[in-house]
């Protein structure tokens, strides 16, 4: 997989090229002004770009992971607010569906969601919580005859206010259950329940001021006795916590792509600045201390990209992928931040500014080392993986 064939290279080429050519000229009004940019959604929609690993029965592409992967990347080398827009409504929002759905959930929702007429997203993360989701997790769902009632909250939720949005999975308490490792100790019942966005109880905040992703949407969800049918459960009741872990192993991945994204994206901003930039004379290209730092750049780039590459081809063939996942995940963030860093160094004064693309990335790298999984719960996950203690 690491030489692509011609039918990923050509899907490469043509989001490299809608990223260049639709999304570079606008998204630095849309990321001043803290705006979603539905325009720019509408057309990654009629590209086929949210329903690219859905089957063609399901209005997909009947694509890959890989590919979805592949068109992340592209997208984030020019901007990572519409390439998390896109990674978490499949990853988190259509994926879901298309795993644990009903066969009339996936009739209802993945037409839509795999047009981009309509996202979904995933409540997990709640305020007074974050690594720890059982352990944080206060809200909760009774069914009351035909329907579940829904009390609590949730933060940081990407996709989940926009005009678009059609639905939050929620995740939340639906009772206690002994632990398998030992009897007496008891856990939450955790289950994912399908929330539409019109549903009565169900309160969207304003928009988070965030440091990065601005034009991107991200809130904090509220619910207040909210009623659903007993139908919206998705999946297994009891099973939401480990269908939510089957879902960001995959995701994790996705994450990655975009993280080397911004990583290439730093690289390519940067060669074009020291070719251009003078400084005593000459440009500054043809001093060695940038060209080492270029280098390490695309060092940095280039082994994050084989990591999610080997990740994604493992998924792909059945195999066991968390090990691999979590070590993608790692590099690559890390990859982006040290990136957008030496990035911002070479523009010097000019990488402050947020007209150049480098002071965005500078701006949205550092979240890549917390969402969806810190790099500390990366680490943990890669030694238990190696076999040590828990």
């Amino acid at each position: 997989m690491h030489r692509l064939n011609d039918e990923y290279e050509a899907l490469r080429k043509t989001v490299e090229d809608f990223s260049r050519d639709v999304v570079a000229p606008v998204i630095g009004d849309y990321y001043e002004r803290c705006a979603f940019p539905y325009d720019t959604v509408a057309q990654m929609g009629r590209m086929g770009l949210f329903g690219l690993p859905i089957p063609e029965e399901y209005g997909g592409m009947g694509g890959d992971y890989f590919a979805l992967c592949l068109a992340l990347e592209e997208l984030a080398r020019v901007d990572s607010s519409v390439a998390i827009t896109l990674e978490a409504a499949v990853s988190l929002g259509a994926m879901p569906v298309y795993r644990f759905g009903t066969a009339e959930q996936k009739a209802e929702w993945l037409p839509r969601l795999t047009s981009g007429e309509t996202l979904g997203a995933f409540g997990l993360t709640e305020p007074g919580g974050g690594s720890d989701v059982p352990g944080g997790m206060r809200t909760t769902a009774v069914l009351d005859g035909a329907e579940w009632v829904i009390n609590g909250s949730k933060a940081f939720i990407t996709n989940s206010g926009t005009d678009i949005t059609g639905f939050v999975a929620v995740a939340a308490i639906t009772g206690q259950r002994e632990r398998t490792e030992g009897a007496g100790r008891i856990s939450p019942e955790i289950t994912t329940i399908l929330v539409p966005s019109d549903t009565p109880g169900f309160t969207v905040s304003k928009k988070y001021s965030k440091v990065g992703w601005s034009a991107s949407d991200t809130r904090e969800l509220s619910f207040t006795d909210c009623r659903v049918p007993a139908a919206n459960l998705l999946g297994e009741r009891g099973r939401g916590y480990a269908q939510f872990l089957q879902t960001l192993d995959e995701g994790r991945i996705a994450f990655a792509a975009l993280s080397v994204g911004l990583a290439q994206g730093c690289v390519d901003e940067s060669l074009r600045y020291v070719q251009e930039r003078q400084a005593f004379g000459t440009p500054i290209g043809r001093y060695q201390a940038i060209q080492f730092k270029v280098a390490d750049m695309e060092v940095r780039a280039h082994t994050a990209r084989l990591a999610y590459y080997h990740a994604a081809e493992k998924m792909l063939a059945g195999e066991p992928f968390k090990k691999e996942a979590a070590i993608a995940k790692l590099v690559s963030s890390n990859a982006a931040m040290d990136n957008a860093r030496d990035a911002t160094q070479i523009f010097g004064g000019y990488g402050f500014m947020n007209e150049y693309p480098v002071g965005r990335f500078y701006r949205d790298a550092k979240i890549l080392e917390i969402g969806e999984g810190t790099s500390e719960v990366q680490r943990m996950l890669i030694a238990r993986q190696l076999g040590m203690p828990a």
